[in-house]
Order: C-alpha cells, then sequence, then structure tokens
C-alpha cells in the first residue's frame, strides 16, 4: 500500500522559482489515496469529544464533508464573501498580496459547540486562523485544526500554536 505522501503531485518551481508546489489532486484523483486521506484526518479525531466540523471553501469542504458524513456530525460551511444567502458573519485575513475575506451563516455553529476545524493545507495559517475566529465569535470553542498537508517552512502553525493541530504530512520546506 502506498503511503499519502506518494499521491501528492510535487511540481518544482510553481508558482515561481524555488518552490515546490504541492498538488493535492493526485489524492483525489486514486480513490485509494482518497480513501488514505480521509481514513488518516478521521484518525486524528476518531475519539475526540466535539459537535461540529467546519472548513473553508472548497477544499475544507472536499476533506471534511466524508469526515462529518462518518461520524454524523453537521458540517459547517466557511466561504468566500458574498456567497452565503444567510445572515452572516465575516472577518478579513492577510495573503501574500493583499487581503480576503470570509464569512459564516450566524447559525452555522451554537454557543459552547466543540470544532474541529479541517483543511488541506497548512502554509502561512492565515486562511484557518481566520476561520476559527468566525468560529469563536460564535462562541464555539475550537478543539481540534486538521490538515492534509503542511508546508512547515512557511511556519503556520506559530499562527495556530494555542491549538491542538495535527497534519497527516509534513513537509519541511515551503
Amino acid at each position: 500500500m502506498k503511503k499519502l505522501e506518494e499521491y501528492v503531485i510535487s511540481i518544482p518551481d510553481f508558482p515561481e522559482p524555488g518552490i515546490i508546489f504541492r498538488d493535492v489532486t493526485g489524492i483525489l484523483n486514486e480513490a485509494d489515496g482518497l480513501k488514505l486521506a480521509i481514513d488518516t484526518l478521521q484518525s486524528f479525531i476518531q475519539d475526540l469529544d466535539f459537535d461540529v466540523i467546519a472548513g473553508a471553501e472548497s477544499r475544507g469542504f472536499i476533506f471534511g464533508m466524508p469526515l462529518a458524513y462518518n461520524l454524523n456530525k453537521p458540517f459547517a460551511l466557511i466561504r468566500k464573501k458574498g456567497k452565503l444567502p444567510r445572515e452572516t458573519i465575516s472577518t478579513s485575513y492577510d495573503l501574500e498580496y493583499g487581503s480576503a475575506e470570509i464569512e459564516m451563516h450566524t447559525d452555522a455553529v451554537k454557543p459552547g459547540q466543540k470544532v474541529v476545524m479541517v483543511d488541506d493545507l497548512l502554509a502561512t495559517g492565515g486562511t484557518m486562523e481566520a476561520g476559527i475566529r468566525l468560529v469563536e465569535q460564535l462562541g464555539g470553542e475550537v478543539v481540534k485544526v486538521i490538515f492534509v498537508m503542511e508546508l512547515a517552512g512557511l511556519k503556520g502553525r506559530e499562527k495556530l500554536k494555542n491549538y491542538d493541530v495535527s497534519s497527516a504530512i509534513i513537509y519541511e520546506g515551503k
């Protein structure tokens, strides 16, 4: 059986020289890779006491939904601003070149609920940090943060130092 890392497609010098792009679609394109990714993420939370899984579009949806289904938990959407039809809360965060804004429905997480946050990649940590702010603004408690991949060289874990973080694959570089 292949290791999860073997399903990731590494593309050198993209989007710029010196960067190795870690393409998660190699995991998604292979049934065994997808199963292994979901099983690995699920092992991080299998025995954890929590109420809701939350993930940011779009890859947080891809990996979070099967977990929510398997564990019979609701899934809370975190989306780009302007994509949710009902009352929302929002927060902005910095990107490498500019900023972005994400939002959640105001009833997506109830006060006191324990939340697991899911995404495909921990890079600088900005998106996940913003998502956590939204959950906490709604009164939720983030009890675990899980990723398929982590680029340790970008030090995103430092932004999440107050949370229990697990990554299925950790790449030392950027």
